[in-house]
C-alpha cells in the first residue's frame, strides 16, 4: 500500500510529477520571452521607428547569447555640430536627414543585425562579420547614402566601431568602446571611422584609475609643487620661474604631467590642483617676504576652465591679500588659445584682475590660434613665444620670422621670454634678437619648489 501511495504521488495527469514541473516551467519562461519581445518592439524611436537604447541593448544580448559561433561589432555613429543643421537649414531638414542615416541603417536590418537610433543623431549597429573590412564597407556605405542627402550644410558623420572579445561582453561596454573610439575621430575631414584598439583600452584604464586616485591625492598630499626658473640669457641670472605641479604617487612614483594634466582638464579636477599650486606659491612667497629673504615672481597657471568659473578671481585676490603677497610677484600664465576661444569672458577676468595689481603673461604664443587683432586688444604685459619657434634655427626663414617677432612685440611695449630654450645656438640667436629672456632645460629643469629657492642665495 505504502509503495501505492508513493507511485500514485509521483503521477499526476497521466504524467510524471517531474516532467510537470519542467513543462511549467518552460511555460513560464517562455511568457517571460514574449512580455519581453512585446516591450522591446514598444520601444521603438517614435521618429525612425528604430529601436531606441534600451531595446538595442536587449536585443543585441539575445543575438550575441544564441548565435555563439559568430563574430560581432557593434558600430556607433554620430554627426559633428548637427545643432547647426537645425540652427542653419531648419528642423524639418534635420529631420529628414535623421530619417535618411535611419534608412541607411534599416538596410541592415536583420533576425542577426540589430539596428537602433538612440537619440538625436546618434545610431548603432550590431553586426556579425568574418573581416574587418565587411565593417568598413558599411562605413562606407551609410556615408554615401548621407553624403546623397540634399542639404545645404556640411554633414560630417563619424564612426566608432567594437569587436566584441566574446559573445557575452556586455553590450552596454561595445557601446561605451565605440564612443570612445568615435570621439577620436569626430569632426575630423581626413578620417571618419576608428576602431577600438588596445592602446585606447589602456588609455581608457589609465584615465579611470587617475580619476579614483585623484581626491586621496589631494587630500594626501601627493602633489607637489616644482618650478622651472627663468633666466636672464646675458647674465645667468635667475630671474624668476614658473609654477608645475608633479604628482608623487606612492606606487608609481613620479608621474609625468603628460599623462595626468589631460585627464584633469576632461573631468574638471584641474580646477582643484590648480588652486593647491597656487596657494603653495603665494604661501611661500608669502613667508619668504616676511622673513625677509629673497624673492623673484613665480608665474602660476591659469587653465581655461576657470573662465567659466567667477569665483577664480576672488581666489587670486583673497590668496595675495591672506599672504600679503604685491601681485607682481605672481604672474598669469594662460595659453593663447585660452584667449581665442573665450575672448570676451577672458578679457574681462583678466582686466579685473589687472585692475587689482596683478600682470598677464601669454603662453604658447605661436602656436596657431594667434592673431595680431588680438594682441591690440588682449590686456597682456608679457609674451611666451613657444618653443616650437626656435626648433630650427639653422633654417634661415625661421630665423627671420622669429626675429621679426621679437621685434614687433618689443615695438608693442610687451615683455617677451623664449620658452624650451635647449643650446647655445638658440640663445646666441635670440640674444642678437634683442630678446634676453629665457627658459629652458640649456639651463635648468623644472626642480621642487624649496631646491629653486635654495638656487637663488
Amino acid at each position: 500500500m505504502k509503495n501505492d501511495e508513493t507511485k500514485s504521488l509521483k503521477i499526476q495527469d497521466g504524467l510524471p510529477v517531474q516532467d510537470t514541473e519542467t513543462k511549467n516551467m518552460e511555460m513560464y519562461l517562455y511568457s517571460l520571452r514574449k512580455m519581453a519581445e512585446h516591450n522591446v518592439e514598444s520601444n521603438r524611436t517614435f521618429m525612425t521607428d528604430l529601436y531606441n537604447l534600451r531595446a538595442f541593448q536587449y536585443k543585441g544580448a539575445e543575438v550575441m547569447r544564441l548565435n555563439p559561433d559568430l563574430k560581432y561589432a557593434l558600430i556607433l555613429m554620430d554627426l559633428a555640430n548637427f545643432k547647426t543643421v537645425n540652427e542653419f537649414c531648419g528642423r524639418t531638414a534635420g529631420d529628414e536627414l535623421l530619417k535618411c542615416i535611419a534608412n541607411a541603417f534599416r538596410r541592415y536590418e536583420s533576425e542577426l543585425v540589430i539596428v537602433s537610433h538612440f537619440r538625436a543623431d546618434i545610431f548603432a549597429m550590431l553586426t556579425p562579420f568574418e573581416e574587418q573590412q565587411e565593417l568598413v564597407e558599411i562605413v562606407k556605405d551609410i556615408t554615401r547614402k548621407i553624403a546623397e542627402f540634399k542639404i545645404a550644410c556640411k554633414v560630417l558623420p563619424a564612426f566608432g566601431i567594437c569587436i566584441a572579445t566574446d559573445p557575452t561582453m556586455s553590450v552596454s561596454y561595445m557601446r561605451d568602446y565605440a564612443s570612445l573610439a568615435m570621439n577620436t575621430i569626430k569632426g575630423k575631414f581626413y578620417s571618419n571611422y576608428a576602431f577600438f584598439d588596445e592602446t585606447m583600452r589602456k588609455q581608457m584604464l589609465l584615465e579611470k584609475q587617475i580619476e579614483n586616485d585623484i581626491v586621496e591625492a589631494l587630500e594626501t598630499g601627493q602633489f607637489r609643487v616644482y618650478i622651472q626658473p627663468k633666466v636672464n640669457m646675458e647674465t645667468g641670472e635667475i630671474i624668476g620661474g614658473e609654477a608645475l605641479v608633479r604628482w608623487c604617487h606612492p606606487e608609481k612614483g613620479i608621474v609625468g604631467p603628460a599623462e595626468f594634466i589631460p585627464v584633469l582638464e576632461k573631468n574638471g579636477f584641474i580646477i582643484n590642483v590648480d588652486i593647491y599650486v597656487w596657494t603653495e606659491v603665494f604661501k611661500y612667497i608669502g613667508k619668504r617676504l616676511e622673513d625677509g629673504k629673497k624673492v623673484v615672481p613665480i608665474s602660476i597657471n591659469i587653465s581655461r576652465l576657470h573662465v567659466y568659473d567667477n569665483t577664480f578671481k576672488d581666489c587670486l585676490i583673497h590668496l595675495k591679500d591672506e599672504y600679503h603677497v604685491p601681485p607682481h610677484y605672481v604672474p598669469l600664465e594662460l595659453t593663447e588659445s585660452g584667449f581665442l576661444k573665450t575672448e570676451n569672458l577672458m578679457y574681462t577676468s583678466m582686466q579685473e584682475l589687472k585692475e587689482h595689481g596683478f600682470l598677464l603673461s601669454m603662453d604658447d604664443f605661436g602656436t596657431g590660434y594667434s592673431t595680431m587683432a588680438m594682441l591690440q586688444t588682449q590686456p597682456v604685459d608679457e609674451i611666451k613665444i613657444d618653443k616650437g619657434f626656435i626648433g630650427d634655427m639653422s633654417n634661415p626663414k625661421s630665423r627671420i620670422v622669429v626675429s621679426n617677432t621679437i621685434n614687433m612685440l618689443k615695438e608693442l611695449n610687451l615683455e617677451v621670454i623664449v620658452e624650451g630654450v635647449e643650446d647655445q645656438e638658440q640663445q646666441d640667436f635670440l640674444v642678437g634678437c634683442g630678446c634676453k629672456r629665457a627658459q629652458g632645460f640649456y639651463y635648468y629643469k623644472p626642480m621642487p619648489m624649496e631646491d629653486f629657492f635654495m638656487l637663488l642665495k
